[in-house]
């Protein structure tokens, strides 16, 4: 078996930035000349819609440089097979949407990856965070190789539950005490999905055991 973490005869066969289209929507990671949209996007939020919201976010030092580090530690992020951090860009407009990310959590026999996802709330209501995340679970079962996706989510984020039942993650199990969150620790809900559930062909590690 390789070394933990190994992606030795994996990465060689991903082209990164990976570019998925769908009917209105392009992800792909972020690169320098997309600060303008970026910051567009985050400076357009409107007030915390939820609990889970963020809403305004400080862009205090956010300036076009600190984006260029931003992109280069995405990319390395990607190259180490640790995550891969999308962002959703609206075909029509080329509006930053927000982002969807897959990180690794174990490759080897498991191929499992953990699933995030966040659309900025003035884009809420139009379908696109399930649009683009059917779209990321799809690569990343048939391009990244995971075999397991899975999404730890808040007991009453009620919205994100909704999201992914919609794009077919079925409910398996509850995590007692699974983040530490507000100075707590917090029970999580997880929602997983195989590639059968997405009608999608299971196939052997990518990575020799």
């Amino acid at each position: 078996m390789g070394e933990p973490g190994s992606t030795s005869g994996f990465m060689s066969a991903i082209a990164w930035p990976l570019t998925v289209e769908t009917e209105r929507l392009i992800l792909r990671s972020h690169k320098p000349s997309d600060y303008e949209a970026w910051r567009a996007g985050f400076a357009g939020r409107l007030p915390s819609q939820s609990p889970y919201d963020e809403g305004p976010v400080d862009l205090v030092g956010c300036d076009a440089d600190w984006f260029v580090g931003l992109c280069e530690r995405h990319q390395a992020q990607a190259s180490r097979d640790d995550a891969y951090i999308f962002g959703v860009f609206s075909r029509q407009t080329q509006q930053h949407l927000g982002h969807v990310d897959l990180s690794t959590i174990q490759r080897e026999e498991k191929q499992w990856a953990n699933l995030g996802y966040s659309i900025h709330n003035q884009h809420w209501r139009q379908g696109f965070g399930k649009e683009a995340v059917s779209a990321a679970l799809k690569v990343g079962f048939e391009t990244l190789g995971y075999h397991r996706i899975e999404a730890a989510i808040n007991l009453d984020n009620y919205p994100s539950i909704a999201l992914a039942q919609a794009v077919g993650l079925q409910q398996e199990c509850l995590r007692r005490g699974f983040y530490y969150e507000n100075e707590q620790w917090v029970d999580h809900l997880i929602y997983v999905a195989l590639p059968t559930d997405l009608g999608l062909v299971e196939r052997p590690p990518a990575i020799a055991l």
